[in-house]
């Protein structure tokens, strides 16, 4: 199944991420978690991959475990950092050979101690491993945008006129960072769509459970928090399930927002948790399954 062929249906696509577990407690959380969000009937999940070799190993063994253990589609992502031609080529083999047809293909982060140069030998872009990767297999690529603009190109044009080159190469639909603002999105669209791009763009969304964890998105990602969300956050004084309570409101309010909006799905960035996916899906009434025929 070419993840692309969804967006050819007449509901909204439905999907989750996931990070390999580095444990055994954390494999069989993360088995819990796909279980407890199988009620959702994703249309497909996807498995990060660590940079710098960290969890490399793991990931490819995490999206063979999710194969086996459900019967979701899997997309494995896969990222630039500190690969030789000859090294992803083999990884690319490793995973049609499973089976595993789509792919998320990113640049990466630079990971700490390593230059540049280093990292960034023999893909140096996105757009690089993207040609790289239709040119090997038949995959259905999909890649990453940043509505609010990234903490290396903060101005959106140059932004988009990367992502043009990389939807030139092959890429077959892309996925937004997080973000809490529906406007950014819209707005987003509207210059994409005017630079000629028709790509299918999935708003990626993550129900907040911390102050601590607002911060970070904000410090680390460059992510703009509403002063609205974080004074609800506030207000609840470290009280966990009723901060959870306000970060499952707010990802519904958005979400709902954004496919009446024509938002052609919601990519939830899960953290290898369910209960506050589970509960916005309800909210939106997308349990189950949902028409995604690809006539």
């Amino acid at each position: 199944m070419r993840i692309s062929s969804l967006f050819r249906g007449n509901s909204p696509t439905v999907s989750f991420e996931f990070f390999p577990p580095k444990t055994d407690a954390g494999r069989d959380l993360l088995l819990a978690t796909i279980d407890h969000l199988a009620e959702v009937s994703p249309d497909f999940v996807s498995v990060t991959y660590g940079a710098g070799g960290s969890t490399r190993a793991l990931s490819f063994e995490t999206c063979c475990q999710i194969q086996e253990h459900t019967a979701d589609h899997v997309m494995a992502h896969l990222t630039c950092v500190c690969h030789s031609l000859d090294e992803m080529g083999g990884i690319a083999d490793q995973l049609w050979n499973q089976g595993i047809f789509n792919i998320m293909a990113l640049r990466g982060d630079l990971p700490p101690g390593i230059d540049r140069e280093t990292a960034f030998s023999d893909f140096r872009f996105a757009k690089d491993l993207i040609g790289f990767l239709k040119a090997r297999h038949d995959f259905c690529i999909g890649s990453g945008c940043y509505p609010e603009g990234h903490t290396e190109t903060p101005d959106l044009g140059v932004g988009i006129e990367h992502l043009k080159q990389k939807v030139d190469v092959g890429c077959d639909f892309l996925v937004t960072q997080m973000f809490f603002d529906n406007d950014s999105y819209f707005r987003f669209i509207e210059l994409v769509r005017a630079a000629g791009i028709t790509t299918p763009i999935i708003p990626g969304i993550m129900p907040v459970t911390g102050f601590a964890q607002l911060e970070k998105f904000e410090s680390k990602f460059g992510v703009r928090l509403p002063g609205d969300l974080r004074n609800r956050v506030l207000a609840r004084d470290g009280d966990q399930a009723s901060i959870e309570q306000v970060g499952i409101e707010w990802a519904a309010d958005q979400c709902r927002a954004l496919l009446d909006g024509g938002a052609p799905g919601i990519h939830f960035y899960t953290l290898n948790k369910s209960s506050s996916t589970v509960e916005v899906c309800k909210r939106l009434g997308l349990m189950g399954s949902r028409d995604s025929e690809t006539a």
